[in-house]
């Protein structure tokens, strides 16, 4: 899978946050290979576009 481009790469916090949902979640979201992290060993990274089907599928 192809990194997206920079501008689309959100911290876990801001991801969280625009996902409704804690910290943890997103976190729990990539351990079960539902959400793609992207970033370094230190600092993960989401995409917004990926994240934010994610959260459209979940109030459905």
């Amino acid at each position: 899978m192809n990194k997206p481009p920079r501008h689309r790469l959100v911290p876990t916090n801001v991801a969280a946050l625009a996902a409704g949902v804690s910290e943890a979640t997103i976190r729990k979201w990539v351990s079960r290979g539902k959400l793609t992290r992207y970033g370094t060993p230190r600092r993960s990274e989401f995409d917004i576009e990926e994240l934010t089907e994610l959260a459209l599928q979940r109030r459905q």
